[in-house]
């Protein structure tokens, strides 16, 4: 998906490529394609399950001097990663500054889930640039943290939400609309779904339920 300069590419599961800035950004890479080739300027890790901290797929795409910002509890992993990088650890409300992005770490926990325990300080990611904000929530319920996010979506700002739709593990498609409409994006696109747990119909579900409450959604294609 094409934002002016910049570009955010679907890479399956909650797998994204964000260009920004000249600046390529990835978040929790998973199976991605043997043919992936641009390397990392930054990498931002969700929390350390293995779907979201893929060893094998981080290989693929670190080089010496790309930022890795993950939680603590991946520190271990990230040391046994084929590169010098330039680790930085993230908690929730903490803030990181990398040439002219801004990156704000969000809170990011199952409410009725054993999975996701607020405990761990799992997080999801805020990152801004030249009037684009992209919002990535990692593997999350619909939580009252979201509610800080709905003044982000200024006149004069792009406003992308990156929500899982899965069920089971984070929201499901439903739960996921409600999200969205409480955060009020400029547009909301799901994730989360296709490899381990949901199915296209849940992305086709939120799209759905998310025109049904006014807010626009669209469903990206793997690697577009």
């Amino acid at each position: 998906m094409k934002l002016g300069n910049s570009e955010i590419i679907w890479l399956g599961h909650s797998g994204f490529k964000i260009k920004l800035n000249e600046k390529i950004i990835y978040i929790d890479p998973f199976q991605i394609s043997e043919n992936e080739k641009e390397k990392a300027d930054i990498i931002l890790i969700t929390h350390s399950h293995y779907d979201h901290f893929s060893q094998q797929d981080l290989d693929k795409i670190i080089r010496d001097g790309t930022t890795l910002i993950c939680t603590p509890d991946s520190q271990s992993k990230a040391t046994r990663l084929n590169a010098k990088l330039n680790l930085m650890l993230a908690e929730p409300g903490r803030e990181f500054n990398i040439a002219d992005i801004k990156i704000k770490t969000i809170e990011a926990y199952n409410e009725k889930k054993q999975f996701h325990p607020k405990s761990e300080y799992w997080v999801g990611y805020l990152i801004q640039s030249n009037g684009l904000v992209i919002y990535h929530a990692g593997d999350t319920d619909k939580i009252k943290e979201m509610e800080k996010l709905t003044g982000y979506a200024k006149k004069d700002n792009q406003f992308i939400i990156l929500l899982p739709v899965g069920g089971n593990f984070t929201m499901n498609s439903e739960e996921a609309a409600e999200a969205a409409s409480l955060i009020k994006p400029t547009l909301a696109i799901p994730m989360h779904y296709g490899t381990i747990v949901g199915s296209r119909t849940d992305a086709e579900n939120f799209v759905k339920f998310c025109e049904e409450k006014g807010t626009k959604a669209e469903i990206l294609e793997k690697g577009k």
